[in-house]
């Protein structure tokens, strides 16, 4: 009897975590220090701060969706495009945390070697080495 009665337990505990309704507009505070930093400290050659914001929030969407939608064993709801990852995370109140992460990336890092090219060192003496 106590096996029929764990998943019905079980399922209501997590129907409570869904029941409360998250919005973009929940994270309001999480958004206007992420636009801060951006101005401030960000240099993007492709999303200027008006952009930004808008991106911000459909990527604030996506990760509700994603928070929302996950399994019962998951934590956590991720978005991310090449400049921004949001992660909102399950918590003991009912609002989640949400952690807004600048991804860093340089149009001048260096591309690294293919796996099928060997890099040539120089020996001390002056050859090439393989």
């Amino acid at each position: 009897m106590k096996r029929m009665l764990y998943p019905i337990c079980a399922s209501l505990r997590f129907s409570a975590v869904y029941a409360v309704t998250v919005t973009a507009d929940t994270f309001r505070q999480e958004i206007a220090e992420a636009m801060r930093a951006y101005e401030k400290y960000v240099i993007c050659i492709d999303k200027p701060p008006d952009e930004f914001q808008s991106s911000l929030i459909s990527l604030l969407n996506k990760a509700i969706k994603a928070y929302e939608s996950r399994g019962p064993q998951l934590r956590h709801g991720i978005a991310l495009d090449r400049q921004v990852t949001i992660i909102l995370s399950q918590n003991d109140d009912p609002r989640p945390l949400c952690g807004i992460y600048f991804n860093l990336h340089s149009p001048y890092q260096k591309q690294s070697l293919p796996k099928t090219v060997k890099p040539m060192r120089e020996s001390i003496g002056g050859g090439t080495e393989e």
